[in-house]
């Protein structure tokens, strides 16, 4: 585990020795931003995305990070080499304004606190393969999803919610356009088309997303930036998720009604392949598309 507060002062310890300040704005405030980098076979995937993304939360909240992006590259290569990662993980990464007396206005000469660690995630190779449920919802989070900061209460409740039915996400929108899902940036496909809210200030602008939108493009498949309605879900061909943690994940029923026949479609699984390969994944249980 990573725990600097400055960079000359970096140190790798163990997780039962790390200790956290109460007076944390991170705890007190929400006030700091976060990341999670999948990790395949011992490799990151998708890096200098999520490395770009933390920078750029960061100075939208007016946030000092205690390194530059060459100190943090080093930083997580050698986490991963500490704990002799091989296998598939991700790494959770965290950014706060610092440890200081509670008050809603920045703290003066505070250093930002960091951490990052490592834990073991395996593929969700049966949901990727038979695809999951997800419930509808309405938006409530604020105006600024595009930061990728450490208020989530809407998005654990949306979560919640979506367990409580049975189902893998919650779909949001507001005043009846989807946004994105609680975790997770939302796709329907229309008539070989792929369609999804633009990258605004109302949804994250997911790495996967980033990547699946390259991936359309290589295979041929228009990839339409644009909100589609709510009663679109029901209408559409196929429907899926991504982020980095599901992949590129089939959603097959919502509010409890199958989408077509309730099975991945054909378009999802020419993404999942091209995902598979992108990431250099060679053996996998997900069909291939026909």
């Amino acid at each position: 585990m990573i725990h600097p507060k400055v960079l000359s002062q970096t140190t790798f310890v163990n997780e039962d020795e790390l200790s956290y300040p109460f007076q944390e704005r991170g705890l007190q405030f929400g006030d700091g931003i976060y990341e999670v980098i999948r990790v395949y076979q011992g490799n990151y995937y998708l890096i200098n995305e999520h490395v770009d993304r933390l920078f750029r939360s960061a100075e939208a909240v007016k946030l000092t990070l205690p390194f530059n992006k060459e100190r943090l590259y080093h930083l997580l290569e050698e986490l991963l080499k500490i704990n002799k990662v091989e296998n598939d993980a991700k790494v959770y990464l965290q950014a706060t304004r610092g440890s200081a007396l509670r008050d809603h206005v920045f703290p003066i000469d505070v250093e930002a606190n960091f951490y990052a660690y490592v834990q073991d995630l395996p593929r969700p190779m049966e949901k990727l393969t038979s695809g999951v449920a997800a419930i509808t919802m309405p938006d409530e989070r604020w105006q600024n999803c595009y930061i990728k900061s450490l208020n989530l209460l809407p998005n654990v409740l949306a979560k919640q919610e979506a367990k409580e039915h049975g189902a893998f996400e919650a779909i949001l929108h507001r005043d009846g356009k989807v946004t994105e899902c609680s975790s997770s940036n939302a796709y329907i496909v229309k008539e070989g088309k792929i369609h999804t809210h633009p990258e605004t200030n109302n949804i994250l602008h997911g790495c996967v997303r980033s990547r699946v939108k390259i991936l359309a493009k290589e295979l041929g498949i228009p990839f339409i930036e644009q909100a589609f309605k709510l009663e679109d879900l029901q209408e559409a061909d196929e429907v899926f998720l991504s982020s980095s943690t599901a992949e590129v994940m089939p959603i097959v029923k919502i509010d409890g009604k199958n989408v077509q026949n309730g099975e991945p479609g054909p378009v999802t699984k020419k993404l999942q392949t091209a995902y598979q390969e992108d990431a250099g994944l060679t053996a996998s249980s997900v069909p291939k598309a026909t």
